[in-house]
């Protein structure tokens, strides 16, 4: 049965998420306390963003995902894997090397494109340093990105989940030996990225080795097989240059306000957390699990494994958006307002927090039905629908700016976000009853829909009962363990009640698996 291996799939990637993002946490709130709002903080999260924007690109993105279906074909095939491995990882080696080279030497027209209101004033001299020196990150994020999807093809999810959990381990020990020491915190933090990324890709590569498949670089030629991934990863790569496109549409428009980039990035911290343990983590099992069951010809498999991924995806993030629409103001002051972050940062990134939060469903629901369109190699399509998000995103987050200001750029996420999820629907839908959501997954819909708002209801009349504790000293951290065991005990009772779910179906789930 699809759901048993899915599910145990997933709480073992989603697991591992879940303590890299509260790493990440406590990385963002030692680097708001250091550093806040300001010029040097704005710096280097413009700096740290140009790797991990191509990230996407390279790696998770564009690669990976016409990588993986044709890795997991073969493996299941019984192919030479292993092979096409290799030649994959040395095309890779070779392509972003030159690229990181010539990332060095346009790195002022790359921070110019990504914040061009940093001109003006110091932070553009200081962001051009800082990407030079955590831009070679790309090149070692990209090859452990495709040893992970190696190891993820052949059902190996430990290590290359526990990847980020390090690189966040490497950020928190650098800040505390920086405080320590009476170093630049900026500069810390700026040399610790290509050091992580060295230490990810090593991690991932002695479990990959471990497994069967020791990728060692050799001269890169392009076989026939690679000549069809090239072909296949081709609009994948279009789709994911649009969607940084739209990255950078934002972080143009917040720019022009000080403060707002940090802002905007602790808010999409917060709703990172959500999408990485639930919807990467479905992502990345559902891919090499669809393509499977489609060189199987298991139509009845396949359908389940996708309903029950959207459903348990759902049942997850729903109530989490509805929680950061209906109380953002304590959750970012309870995490991040303390020495430069003040009381004023915490207003502008909790308005952040509600409008991501409002597209929190829409950016989960991208990572189970893109899995659909990339088992069958088809990349063409959803690059066709990023550039209509695009034009959405960019007509909102420009436009809408001269009259919201900074967060016109998070009303231009969301709204391209959901146009997004709405075109990869229809265009599921059009494949036949094999890419459709049965019938169990639209009555459990409803249900779970009706459970999160009725949470909502009692998380905010719960904070006007115990909002003054959020004024003191210790006793937010209180108030806030309550409103989230209030929202926790709520939604499950009142889920299990209307019949959103099912807790025994998840334990059996776990015993089977």
């Amino acid at each position: 049965m699809a759901a048993p291996r899915l599910l145990r799939a997933f709480m073992t990637v989603g697991g591992w998420t879940m303590a890299s993002r509260i790493l990440g946490f406590v990385r963002d709130i030692m680097i708001a306390a250091t550093l806040g709002a300001g010029p040097v903080a704005e710096a280097f999260l413009i700096a740290f963003s140009l790797p991990n924007m191509f990230r996407r690109f390279f790696a998770e993105g564009a690669f990976n995902m016409a990588f993986i279906p044709m890795f997991s074909k073969k493996v299941e095939g019984k192919e030479d894997a292993l092979s096409f491995a290799r030649d994959a990882f040395s095309g890779l080696a070779f392509v972003v090397l030159i690229f990181t080279i010539l990332a060095q030497i346009f790195m002022p027209a790359l921070v110019l494109a990504m914040a061009s209101g940093f001109l003006a004033d110091d932070r553009f001299d200081l962001a051009v340093l800082y990407g030079r020196i955590a831009f070679p990150y790309i090149l070692f994020i990209s090859l452990a990105a495709l040893l992970s999807g190696v190891l993820n093809a052949t059902h190996r999810f430990v290590a290359a989940a526990a990847a980020p959990v390090l690189l966040n381990i490497i950020f928190i020990a650098a800040m505390g030996a920086a405080m320590a020491m009476g170093w630049n915190v900026g500069d810390a933090l700026a040399w610790t990225v290509p050091i992580a990324g060295v230490a990810q890709l090593v991690l991932v590569w002695i479990a990959a080795s471990r497994a069967g498949y020791r990728l060692i670089p050799r001269r890169p030629h392009m076989t026939p097989e690679l000549k069809r991934l090239a072909i296949i990863a081709a609009p994948a790569a279009l789709a994911g240059g649009v969607v940084q496109v739209n990255l950078l549409i934002g972080r143009q428009v917040a720019s022009f306000f000080d403060g707002a980039i940090a802002w905007l990035n602790y808010a999409d911290r917060l709703y990172q957390l959500p999408l990485g343990v639930v919807g990467i983590a479905i992502g990345v099992v559902l891919l090499p699990d669809l393509s499977r069951r489609l060189r199987a010809g298991d139509v009845d498999g396949g359908r389940e494994a996708l309903s029950r991924a959207g459903e348990l995806s759902l049942a997850l993030t729903i109530p989490a958006s509805v929680a950061l629409i209906v109380i953002p103001g304590p959750l970012i002051e309870t995490l991040f307002q303390r020495g430069a972050f003040n009381a004023d940062d915490t207003a502008k990134t909790a308005i952040a927090v509600a409008v991501y939060g409002m597209g929190l469903p829409a950016f989960v629901l991208q990572k189970v039905l893109q899995p659909i369109f990339f088992a069958r190699e088809n990349t063409k399509t959803p690059f066709y629908y990023a550039l209509v998000a695009l034009v959405v995103n960019a007509g909102l987050a420009i436009g809408l700016s001269y009259v919201f200001g900074y967060i016109a750029a998070a009303i231009g996420t969301t709204v391209a976000g959901w146009t997004m999820t709405l075109m990869l629907w229809r265009g599921s839908w059009k494949m036949g009853e094999e890419a459709r959501f049965d019938g169990r997954f639209w009555s459990r819909f409803w249900r779970i829909v009706a459970a999160s708002w009725l949470m909502g209801a009692v998380l905010y009349g719960s904070v006007i009962l115990i909002g003054p504790m959020f004024g003191g000293g210790g006793s937010k951290y209180l108030a806030l363990t309550i409103l989230i065991t209030l929202g926790i005990t709520s939604y499950f009772g009142i889920g299990s009640l209307l019949g959103a779910f099912r807790i025994r179906e998840f334990r059996a789930a776990m015993r089977r698996g």
